[in-house]
């Protein structure tokens, strides 16, 4: 339901009523009732469009960089500060919390570690005597386990409260800080320059007309309510 169209209506009906009939209560309350759901809605839609002649109107894609820099500030000084960081890492890294490396550590590749150790075993004073065993070749067998036992020990350190601690003071250092903040304004910056000034404004316009709405109701009842006192003193 278009609530200023619905408003305006109706006000234009008590008004032509109000004519039609020589009803000087009904004419005034509707003349009032109009003036003031029209000027509301006009306000409302000189937010987002530019009128001929009225200074000030299309604030808002006049303001559009303006805008993105409010947005970007308002994100930058009161939710992603160092404090609010730093308090969501001391949360994270606190209350036995540890970093589940596990789901990452299943895709590293640690072929080339088993490979290393093969190559230092083969060139080192024991190359002569694993060649009397096969060579490298005889070691290929102890590959998979010895990839599995790896990832289990470094999913295990990871676990430790000495890991967890450098973590931290890593996360928790000027430098880190500052980057951290970098990045996240780095990507705040990306994802405004993708929006568009007309994508913005649809997208406030949608959100304001529908809750602004009662303002032209209310201006159009509050119009009517002085428009009848009027009439009683025409």
């Amino acid at each position: 339901m278009n609530k200023s169209l619905l408003t305006n209506t109706a006000a234009l009906l008590l008004l032509a009523v109000g004519y039609h009939f020589d009803n000087q209560i009904a004419f005034y309350a509707g003349l009032f009732a109009f003036s003031g759901a029209i000027t509301n809605w006009l306000a409302i839609h000189m937010l987002f469009e530019k009128v001929p002649g009225l200074y000030g109107s299309g604030v808002i894609p006049a303001r559009f960089e303006e805008f993105k820099a409010a947005i970007k500030t308002l994100m930058m000084e009161q939710f992603f500060t160092s404090e609010n960081i730093d308090r969501f890492l001391n949360k994270e890294m606190s209350g036995g919390k540890s970093l589940n490396l596990e789901p990452i550590l299943e895709k590293v590749d640690f072929n080339p570690t088993f490979d290393s150790l093969v190559d230092v075993i083969a060139n080192s004073s024991f190359g002569g005597m694993l060649a009397m065993f096969g060579g490298t070749e005889a070691l290929q067998p102890l590959k998979q386990p010895f990839v599995e036992k790896m990832q289990q020990s470094v999913v295990e350190i990871s676990q430790s409260d000495t890991i967890k601690q450098a973590i931290k003071d890593q996360f928790e250092s000027p430098a880190m800080m500052d980057e951290i903040k970098e990045n996240i304004e780095n990507i705040i910056d990306q994802r405004l320059n993708e929006l568009t000034p007309k994508l913005v404004k649809e997208m406030v316009q949608k959100m304001i007309k529908e809750h602004l709405g009662w303002l032209v109701v209310w201006g159009g009842v509050f119009g009517g309510a002085i428009g009848i006192v009027s009439s009683f003193i025409a």
